[in-house]
């Protein structure tokens, strides 16, 4: 693969994603990334998300709801999304990569790695209901 240009925008949001305890949406990184870049357009901030999502610099977490966040810890870790308010958390949690090889037991191929979600209300939601 090239070696990508350097661009003060793609830095920019990718120290957004670095800073952030969220899981912002492209839409909620476009507002914060605008403060800086008043004319950058959403379409460039969604370009420079996955592109950061595709060389490894960020995660980009699918939902049910269609959206998808973005994480700017990468190392393995695990998140959990509220079935109530659509918040998405990471989980501060053991690692449970041995679930490679029970799922590898009866299978020909070779497992190297998982993906798994976490669903259920978020504190905040059951202390409103």
């Amino acid at each position: 693969m090239a070696t990508l240009k350097y661009s003060r925008q793609r830095e920019s949001i990718k120290n957004y994603l670095l800073h952030t305890e969220e899981h912002p949406t492209a839409d909620t990184v476009y507002m914060h990334v605008r403060e800086e870049f008043p004319n950058i357009s959403l379409g460039t901030v969604y370009r420079n998300l996955n592109l950061l999502a595709e060389t490894g610099d960020a995660l980009k977490i699918p939902t049910p709801s269609g959206g998808d966040r973005f994480d700017g810890k990468t190392t393995p870790h695990y998140h959990f999304i509220c079935t109530c308010c659509g918040k998405v958390m990471d989980l501060d949690m053991d690692s449970i990569d041995h679930i490679n090889e029970i799922a590898g037991k009866n299978f020909a191929g070779q497992i190297e790695s998982h993906t798994t979600m976490f669903y259920g209300k978020c504190e905040d939601c059951i202390l409103k209901s």
